[in-house]
């Protein structure tokens, strides 16, 4: 892959044998940025799971102490009586059966998270298997399952995220922009991977956080201890 000018300026700022501690890398993330727009600041967590095994699957939620500054479009899966508060709450798109059934129809997901409320978990089995293959069925260990969209709502829209560990054992999330002060994205880091650290599965054996990679939207990546 032929990469621009400016990556390979970057690249030359970066010891590839070295571990950084995370102030050093914050700080070289923000000199290493390749983009003319405010680059997203990403984590890159690679974790010592057995994705076979359901049980050891990571799925989580966390309320970080700043919003990471990216905007989520959010869908509300819910009955009449909720629609007109999630939407006043900040949700994106709100629904019911005949969302379902047109979701069903395209295939089409246009959103990035996906809430509802218990009642609606048996209608959204028609398209379990569409939200599952894109990481968006709701459930109940990252808390898109909900009994009160408003506050739900209200936190993801002030810094709370939900993720889930992907087929091979990584986990990615933005934490941040590089425009960001060092102080909000050394906070935000330290709160997700204090959360990854206690979510290890009883089954999973050894070495839970067997390697940590920060970076930015299409920048280079830097190990950190």
């Amino acid at each position: 892959m032929k990469r621009s000018k400016r990556y390979q300026e970057a690249v030359k700022q970066i010891d590839k044998n070295k571990i950084y501690q995370l102030t050093e890398a914050i700080e070289l993330i923000k000199k290493t940025a390749t983009t003319k727009f405010d680059s997203s600041v990403e984590v890159h967590v690679h974790l010592g799971i057995d994705t076979k095994k359901a049980d050891q699957q990571i799925r989580l939620a966390v309320k970080l102490p700043h919003p990471t500054g990216q905007k989520q479009r959010i869908v509300v899966f819910c009955n009449e009586a909720n629609q007109k508060k999630a939407l006043a709450a900040g949700a994106d798109q709100v629904g019911g059966e005949e969302l379902i059934k047109e979701i069903k129809q395209t295939q089409k997901t246009n959103f990035d998270i996906a809430l509802a409320t218990p009642d609606m978990m048996r209608l959204l089995g028609q398209i379990a298997k569409i939200l599952g293959t894109k990481g968006l069925m709701p459930n109940p260990k990252n808390e898109t399952i909900t009994t009160d969209v408003v506050k739900t709502l209200t936190d993801l829209r002030s810094g709370k995220i939900a993720f889930r560990s992907d087929e091979h054992g990584n986990i990615h999330q933005i934490i941040g922009k590089v425009s960001f002060d060092s102080k909000k994205l050394l906070e935000n880091y330290q709160a997700l991977i204090e959360i990854i650290r206690r979510s290890k599965p009883e089954g999973s054996k050894g070495v839970f956080i067997k390697g940590i990679t920060l970076t930015t939207t299409m920048g280079p990546g830097i190990r950190i201890s």
